[in-house]
């Protein structure tokens, strides 16, 4: 696809995503609050939209394992934080199991440098950091860099913010934290 067509493509999903905005900040100001499928967009941990699936598909544990993390198979697969997540082997679902928050993307795998800068915005799995022996997905190139760039990485900014912002993804239910198990 030429820059051009992924340029034309960004400049119309951000057209949507403001107009959702709009239409949100509407029916909040007449009363009517956020429609339920609306307020379900942003989800604590994310996944596959159509399959429900953490971090599409990718094993957590091979991020800390091999030189490029390995899709997982639903053979293979775990729920924690109420969502599937999938293993290339038993062993590293095993693995998981046992301590899910030192293998899970940090934030549910939300962008660290989003969230440093005060927004949630998911990760991309393949856009990731290893930092502090914890797992950090970014939404793009520039935010990574962003990242590993600065001379402190800005997670103590992002804890904060996404300490802020968990209830906006939970409506209440649950801590975010006991959910994805973010570093303490």
């Amino acid at each position: 696809m030429s820059a051009i067509m992924r340029q034309k493509r960004k400049q119309n999903l951000t057209i949507l995503r403001r107009l959702l905005l709009v239409v949100a900040i509407c029916c909040v100001a007449l009363g009517g609050g956020l429609p339920a499928r609306a307020a379900s967009l942003v989800t604590a941990i994310v996944s596959d939209p159509l399959t429900g699936v953490a971090i599409e598909g990718y094993d957590p544990v091979s991020y800390f394992t091999e030189p490029r993390p390995l899709l997982g198979a639903p053979d293979h697969a775990y729920v924690w934080g109420g969502v599937p997540w999938y293993f290339a082997s038993a062993a590293n679902r095993d693995v998981f199991m046992r301590n899910p928050e030192i293998y899970a993307p940090q934030f549910g795998g939300h962008c660290a440098t989003s969230l440093g800068r005060g927004f949630v915005s998911d990760g991309r799995p393949m856009l990731y950091a290893i930092s502090g022996a914890k797992l950090y997905f970014f939404y793009s190139v520039a935010n990574r860099e962003a990242f590993l760039d600065a001379d402190v990485p800005p997670v103590a900014v992002a804890k904060a913010n996404w300490t802020k912002l968990e209830r906006q993804l939970t409506r209440g239910n649950q801590s975010v934290a006991d959910a994805v198990g973010t570093s303490r």
